[in-house]
């Protein structure tokens, strides 16, 4: 990817909104391009300043102003503008402040009818804005699970997906000092047929994440680990005790323990995710360390 093409992407990488794969190349990119780099940098600089902008609360009276201001609906004289309806004033029909006048219960569409009118409109915002996260909440939850699998998919055919290699707990655990602000808990599984082979650091969900790797048979096993408040969190619709889904071939499966959110990604068969889980939570349960954050 050249300049020419990761520009156009970089508005679209800020609000998180490209696919696994063109945001892997974006980031790609950006690691060898400093003039892209300070592209991104004003975008964001741009975003965070429209997101802390101060609210301004529209004038009293500006209300009325602008209903004063409009032209009536036909030759005929516009009603008066009141504050209160004045039932002693007939009202004339044909305007359009005399069809909205039922729904404003007889108060024309002076401050108090404008306000209702502002209310419904605030109304139907918010059930849109509703019904707007409701429905990206499951793309937002592919998407992740797209980028984890793509994760999963570029370490196997790169050559490059183990970091260090080692059955020892106690040599894969300390790796990961120093590169990320937790530490993970690494556990073997060979007695239970899921041997530890190593781990490595990948990153997914903008930010660098430890892989625990693992083997069933002739597959391999890539086990995610997020800590608290990360971008593991996303995909909140697979709760804890769920069971793996599949994505393009690959078992997945997300949950919660030690404080942490899990992931394991493989191309084996959905019982060996929830028997490396099992392992897991039963060594856990026994005592294991869990979950250091570091300073």
């Amino acid at each position: 990817m050249n300049c020419d093409e990761a520009r156009p992407l970089v508005d679209a990488s800020v609000d998180r909104e490209l696919s696994a794969a063109d945001e892997w190349r974006v980031r790609e990119h950006l690691a060898g391009c400093v003039p892209c780099r300070r592209a991104v940098a004003q975008v964001e600089a741009i975003s965070r300043l429209t997101r802390e902008a101060p609210y301004h609360r529209a004038p009293e009276g500006l209300a009325a102003r602008i209903v004063a201001a409009l032209p009536s609906g036909s030759a005929e004289t516009a009603p008066e503008v009141v504050s209160v309806p004045d039932r002693k004033k007939p009202a004339r029909a044909g305007g359009w402040r005399d069809w909205l006048r039922p729904v404003f219960g007889g108060a024309g569409v002076g401050a108090p009818g404008l306000a209702w009118m502002g209310s419904g409109v605030l109304l139907l915002c918010a059930l849109g804005v509703a019904l707007t996260l409701h429905l990206r909440a499951p793309a937002a939850d592919g998407a992740f699970i797209d980028e984890l699998v793509a994760s999963h998919i570029r370490a196997q055919i790169s050559g490059r997906d183990i970091d260090v290699i080692s059955t020892d707990r106690h040599t894969v655990k300390p790796w990961f000092n120093g590169r990320i602000d937790y530490a993970p808990p690494v556990e073997d599984f060979a007695a239970q047929g899921f041997p530890l082979v190593g781990g490595r650091l990948d990153y997914v969900g903008r930010e660098r994440v430890a892989v625990l790797i693992y083997h069933f048979r002739k597959h391999v096993i890539d086990l995610y680990v997020f800590p608290p408040g990360s971008a593991g969190q996303a995909g909140g619709s697979a709760q804890a005790g769920s069971a793996p889904r599949a994505s393009d071939g690959y078992s997945i499966l997300r949950w919660q323990a030690a404080g942490m959110t899990w992931w394991a990604v493989t191309d084996a068969g959905p019982d060996a995710l929830v028997g490396l889980r099992a392992a897991l939570d039963a060594r856990l349960a026994d005592g294991s360390p869990g979950v250091e954050a570091r300073p």
